[in-house]
């Protein structure tokens, strides 16, 4: 793989990790739901400035819309509010761990869904190791009696869970320009988030200039700018190295949450890491074709 499609994977991955953090500074003046709407709807602009520029062509079939409109609240607007509802009661590093175990609940959804992947041995080990890292990282939790915390890492789960399903449910929609598909998906999950962070929050009422900023970051560069990116280097470097971000998100969140916003780092932090990343190697499997040619992986 050539050194700047390697460069790309990276900056994705360190980028992604940092969302967490400009979460953190967003929860400081906005309510979770505020923040998935802000970052939809700065990411569906930067989406359509790009479609709109590049002259993408644009499905006309109304119910075309109405399941990428659907797909944009599962892929979108569910998993950002998600993250920052867990956020309001855990640390902006572990919540970058939790969303490493996206893979993992890929695997399991994957495994029963109609005509999909069935989960190998060694991805079934990967899962169990990625479950073990949440048990990990919520054990501080559980014995320091903080049960509304243990209960923000079960709500993080939840956005894991629903980028599992979406990941299937996007092979419906394989015929189209992935651009495209974000651009409407996006403003679906405007249209769905906007009137219940409304109703509510209350309309946002932003007076700090780190806020604006925040919003700008995850919205258009930590969005559309990374997704535009994403879905260019995808066919360049294969759906398997495309996943390689996944393991430097969470260093990245765990990093940045220690030494910008102060957090606390656990031991358990970096063992609930540690097991997390061990599930996601297994289930990428190239370690151990490496290692062991002849192990059936697949």
């Amino acid at each position: 793989m050539a050194l700047k499609y390697w460069l790309v994977i990276f900056i994705l991955g360190i980028g992604w990790g940092m969302s967490f953090m400009f979460n953190a500074i967003l929860l400081r003046e906005l309510g979770p739901l505020s923040v998935s709407m802000g970052r939809v709807g700065f990411g569906a602009l930067g989406c359509w400035i790009y479609v709109l520029a590049a002259r993408k062509p644009v499905p006309a079939a109304p119910g075309r819309w109405l399941a990428l409109f659907g797909f944009g609240v599962l892929s979108y607007a569910g998993p950002f509010a998600f993250y920052a509802l867990g956020q309001q009661h855990i640390a902006s590093g572990v919540a970058g761990i939790v969303n490493a175990t996206t893979p993992a609940m890929a695997v399991v959804v994957s495994h029963f869904w109609p005509s999909g992947e069935r989960a190998t041995l060694l991805k079934s080990l990967g899962v169990l190791c990625g479950f073990l890292g949440i048990v990990l990282l919520s054990l501080p939790l559980l014995q320091g009696g903080q049960s509304s915390e243990a209960w923000a890492v079960l709500i993080t789960l939840c956005a894991p869970l629903c980028y599992a399903f979406s990941v299937n449910f996007a092979r419906s929609f394989r015929d189209m320009e992935p651009v495209v598909l974000v651009a409407i998906a996006l403003t679906g999950a405007t249209a769905a988030i906007a009137p219940l962070a409304i109703w509510s929050e209350g309309l946002p009422h932003v007076t700090r200039m780190e806020t604006w900023a925040s919003l700008f970051v995850i919205g258009f560069v930590l969005t559309s700018a990374a997704f535009i990116a994403f879905y260019w280097v995808l066919p360049k470097v294969g759906p398997t190295n495309i996943t390689l971000p996944t393991l430097i998100a969470p260093v990245s969140a765990l990093f940045l949450g220690t030494y910008i916003l102060k957090e606390q780092l656990l031991a358990e932090h970096l063992w609930g890491m540690a097991a997390i990343l061990v599930g996601l190697l297994l289930i990428d499997g190239r370690i151990v074709r490496f290692r062991m040619p002849r192990w059936p992986v697949r």
